[in-house]
């Protein structure tokens, strides 16, 4: 199985009853629309179950951070949602506190410049470059 975990006490709040999790979570995804095809979301105590179709392997991992970045979602299970195969390593990050995207620069590329870099490949997941949370997950193209 396929699975990400997140923080379930932080991030979007998108639902208040669980029940209500799917549609909400479906929309928010869908809005952001990293390139996901008959998405379908299921949640079952904070664990989030993805499936469709993505266009590329980059859209998979931003749909999985999108449902994941959820208030009351603990962990993403995406053996459901079908990409190509990567074309690019990524690692997942964890923001911590006092972080800032050119900070998380310097320490993985080493220069605070390249923060473009992280904001790009996370435009739908992060909306501001100065508004990152701790505990929220990104992405970090190697």
């Amino acid at each position: 199985m396929e699975f990400l975990g997140f923080v379930k006490g932080i991030g979007h709040k998108l639902f208040n009853k669980e029940e209500d999790a799917p549609v909400a979570i479906k929309g928010h995804v869908e809005q952001d629309n990293p390139g996901v095809s008959g998405l379908d979301v299921k949640i079952d105590k904070g664990v989030v179950s993805l499936s469709g179709t993505a266009d590329n392997h980059a859209a998979l991992e931003k749909a999985v951070l999108l449902a994941g970045n959820v208030k009351g979602v603990s962990e993403v299970n995406f053996d459901g949602l079908t990409a190509p195969a990567a074309t690019e390593e990524v690692e997942f990050y964890e923001i911590a506190s006092g972080d800032t995207l050119s900070g998380i620069a310097r320490k993985f590329y080493g220069s605070a410049n390249d923060y473009p870099k992280i904001f790009e490949a996370n435009r739908e997941v992060i909306k501001d470059p100065d508004k990152i949370y701790p505990g929220q997950k990104i992405r970090i193209p190697k």
